[in-house]
């Protein structure tokens, strides 16, 4: 439940009230100044406040705007102020101190919410102040002033902006003219009837997963019906977003779920596809690990890099300069966005190619597309990071050093060996060294293990100094390149059976563990906790018992994939019982990526 108060006498026929109701607010009125603070008082401490003078003139989607959102402690716009639970204390400091704000101010001039948020302001509260664009909120100072507000109100439909920011201002070229143009409807349909995002993002799940089982038949009808499927699975998506964004019903949970949600779809989807292939005789297990291996680096090369500039101070770039020109051209914009194969557009391919095609197919142009556009991005980053000179922060190093996910024989070789420059190419050194011994020693030879071992101290030595070099981000994606890609030529060479399933089970879950890490520090909370990433074994632990498996149980049958499958069982529990608690607690942050479109 929420309070508003009305911080004064109420205007003869204002909608005010009514307005607040709708918005799930209980409303209180302050007639004398003594009355707001016994007022607060009465509001239970854990439960949203706001102040809201009773002249306030504007549109109701600004009121929800401002006094709704549950993504910040405090929001204002004119006229109106709301503050959370964790705010609570400086708003009654702003009311008690000095304090001449309730009693003083209380002329016709005088907006007192507005006066009380930069008080809190003052007090060390970060208000959020949202982008009103046409959307009118005022409070008139006179009737003059109150009847051109009325009109502005009236000139302005509130509906048809709310509608409009429930779609991503940035967004990729299918999912803005192919999706957006009636997802938003439907995101309005759900929320006239009392759906939530996190409820239609579970039927988004539900549908992909079915669209997988449908690929998984290996017929034509069942290929059909998967890319249907898959289409209205990413209809679905799209539309928990814009649920979100029309109601403001953002959550911790609903994060979470749409975070990890999506990789799910996508990577069940290959699995269901390879299930196909199998039925009709072609064995495409190690393209689809190929491709789900290459997509997820991709994530990590997109993480590494924003977070290593997150907070970075450093000159414009001559490549940042060339990409800000371009993006005022417009159709640069939609083909850059385009060629980076964003999931919209890789959704789309992959529904049509499914329907028509083969799953070999389906992988080859993923291989392909992918690979292109993990070259474009990552070359184009590589370029900005050498021709600008940056200083990054500690907690850009720190984010890096999380992204790493060093477990204890390179923490214990980063902690005693010497601390020498140059961490991206020892890293790539290491992964070098390693996937050449994967793709060229005998499974079960001893030099792999050697080179397992070789990697886990290089890594270490990566790691040993703080990553603050100009090319430091790219440390986190040479171990996910050598730790999956090791894990795949294995599997693959091994030709043991079912050890390609298994090993992509066994990505899978690693992979699971690296996107939670990826949204916990996006969300300000840092990398899970120390204890869980050393029983995991960290990226070089996971590598040399995969190669040491290999190498003991490779030609004994079918032990390999059970070491495996039993692997990927005990990596996958520890994993999602720590991130289902952490992202169920309530201390656990929301986050929402408004402009991310892979």
């Amino acid at each position: 439940m929420s309070t508003a108060i009305l911080t004064g006498p109420p205007v003869p026929g204002s909608q005010l009230g009514p307005d607040l109701r709708t918005l799930g607010f209980d409303v209180q009125q302050a007639f004398l100044p003594d009355d707001l603070p016994r007022l607060l008082a009465e509001v239970p401490a854990g439960e949203r406040v706001a102040l809201v003078d009773p002249r306030f003139v504007g549109h109701v989607h600004a009121l929800r705007l401002a006094l709704t959102d549950p993504r910040f402690p405090a929001a204002s716009v004119p006229g109106a102020l709301t503050v959370q639970a964790e705010a609570r204390p400086a708003l009654t400091r702003a009311l008690a101190g000095g304090t001449q704000a309730p009693a003083a101010q209380g002329g016709t001039d005088c907006v007192l919410a507005d006066d009380i948020a930069a008080a809190i302001e003052a007090d060390g509260v970060a208000v959020h102040h949202p982008e009103l664009g046409s959307l009118v909120a005022t409070v008139p100072a006179d009737a003059v002033a109150a009847v051109a507000a009325a009109q502005a109100v009236a000139a302005v439909d509130d509906e048809a902006v709310r509608l409009r920011n429930a779609v991503k201002s940035r967004d990729g070229f299918f999912t803005t003219h192919f999706i957006s143009p009636y997802s938003r409807y439907i995101a309005r349909w759900c929320a006239r009837r009392g759906l939530t995002p996190n409820q239609v993002t579970t039927a988004s799940l539900v549908t992909a997963l079915i669209a997988a089982g449908c690929a998984a038949t290996g017929t034509r009808g069942g290929y059909v019906a998967a890319g249907v499927l898959l289409i209205l699975s990413f209809v679905l998506d799209c539309t928990d977003g814009q649920l979100a964004r029309y109601s403001l019903q953002y959550s911790t949970m609903g994060a979470w779920l749409d975070a990890t949600f999506d990789r799910a779809k996508e990577y069940a989807y290959y699995a269901g596809l390879a299930l196909g292939a199998a039925r009709g005789g072609d064995d495409v297990w190690a393209l689809a690990l190929g491709a789900m291996v290459l997509q997820t680096c991709r994530h990590v090369v997109d993480f590494s890099f924003n977070e290593a500039n997150h907070d970075a101070t450093a000159n414009t770039s001559p490549t940042a300069a060339l990409s800000g020109k371009l993006d005022s051209v417009g159709w640069t914009v939609w083909v850059r966005r385009m060629i980076v194969l964003p999931i919209g557009e890789r959704w789309a391919m992959i529904a049509v190619l499914t329907a028509a095609t083969t799953p070999r197919i389906v992988f080859y142009a993923l291989l392909i597309g992918c690979a292109f556009a993990a070259c474009y991005t990552t070359a184009g980053r590589v370029l900005r990071s050498l021709t600008r000179r940056a200083t990054r922060t500690d907690r850009a190093a720190q984010a890096l050093a999380d992204l790493a996910d060093s477990g204890p024989v390179a923490q214990l070789v980063a902690a005693r060996a010497p601390r020498i420059p140059g961490a991206p190419v020892v890293a790539a050194v290491g992964a070098a060294a390693l996937i050449a011994a994967a793709l060229t020693q005998p499974v079960g030879s001893g030099r792999m293990i050697i080179a397992a071992v070789f990697y886990a101290v290089l890594s270490g030595l990566a790691v040993a100094r703080p990553l603050k070099g100009a090319l430091d981000w790219l440390v986190p994606p040479l171990f996910r390149v050598a730790e999956y890609c090791t894990v795949l030529i294995l599997a693959a060479r091994s030709d043991v059976n079912g050890a390609l399933p298994a090993a992509l089970g066994l990505v899978s879950a690693v992979a699971y563990h690296h996107y939670d890490t990826v949204y916990r520090i996006k969300g300000g909370s840092g990398a899970p906790p120390r204890w869980l990433v050393r029983l995991i074994g960290g990226h070089e632990g996971r590598t040399l018992v995969v190669t040491v498996l290999a190498a003991v149980l490779a030609t004994r049958d079918t032990d390999f994939t059970l070491a495996l499958t039993a692997l990927t069982a005990a990596i996958a529990l520890v994993v999602l019982v720590e991130s289902i608690r952490f992202w169920v607690s309530s201390g656990a942050p929301a986050v929402h990526d408004e402009g991310e479109t892979a």
